[in-house]
């Protein structure tokens, strides 16, 4: 017996090449409206570029819907190629990737307390000419006593291609159960280059000198400036679908990252 054929919304950048594909696809395809809250489609397809496609996740994170991008952008690391024909089918037959966001707690100079979720990575920036003086604990043990950095971040397996491997930090295969800790532009301890954590570590980032060097910390792209501490671990409550065409799958892409020369 064939499967029903599933039921899909539509999701596009503003920009000028994700509004013409979404006008192809919908002059072609029937979308579900998936502003209302009891409006759950099989599948979402996201049109845009890696930044867009995190958007759309976090919008959507809580509505467990399996999402399938195609790149209209310029890099498209968590997309597929754009290809308006079969597309239902292609979801049909997509392989699954599950990623787990990262859960940042912080507390700021005045005392006001906030979390916020990652998909790639949380970092902590220096906010002014000054270095950042962080001391750095793991599963409630001093690793780091004293780091003078431009910033610190920490990586889930599918942001290891992205800003940490900019910084210098490893690429992580997408079951390796690690994340990837990584200093940004490390002046002391100068040989320091970072670890590799057990995906269930717990890491907190104390601000020393906080009033002098100040530092603000991002998840993904929500900033909270002016922290004092910072803890961030694998929230794995929650668990985000991607989709991918077989000749585009996650964990091939990441693995290929390591051999780009």
């Amino acid at each position: 017996m064939t499967e029903p054929l599933p039921r899909i919304a539509c999701l596009a950048d503003d920009s000028p090449k994700a509004q013409e594909a979404y006008r192809e696809l919908a002059a072609r395809y029937d979308f579900m409206d998936i502003s209302g809250k009891r409006s759950k489609p099989d599948a979402m397809i996201a049109l845009g570029g890696d930044g867009f496609m995190l958007q759309v996740l976090h919008r959507y994170m809580h509505r467990n819907i399996p999402t399938y991008g195609m790149n209209c952008g310029s890099v498209g690391f968590l997309l597929n190629s754009y290809q308006p024909d079969n597309l239902l089918e292609r979801i049909q037959t997509a392989r699954h990737a599950t990623l787990h966001p990262l859960m940042m707690y912080t507390r700021t100079a005045d005392g006001k307390e906030r979390q916020e979720l990652a998909i790639n990575e949380v970092s902590l920036f220096r906010e002014s000419r000054q270095a950042a003086k962080l001391r750095v604990t793991i599963d409630h043990v001093v690793r780091v006593t004293e780091l003078i950095a431009d910033g610190i971040l920490v990586s889930t397996p599918a942001g290891s291609t992205a800003y940490n491997f900019s910084a210098g930090g490893p690429i992580i295969p997408l079951n390796g159960g690690l994340m990837a800790l990584t200093p940004i532009a490390p002046f002391r301890p100068r040989r320091w280059r970072g670890a590799l954590l057990n995906h269930q570590s717990s890491v907190t980032f104390e601000i020393l000198e906080a009033d002098k060097r100040p530092v603000s910390a991002v998840a993904d792209f929500t900033e909270v400036r002016d922290v004092v501490s910072v803890s961030v671990f694998e929230d794995r409550s929650i668990s985000l679908t991607l989709l991918f065409d077989p000749e585009h799958n996650l964990e091939e892409r990441i693995t290929k990252e390591q051999f780009s020369f």
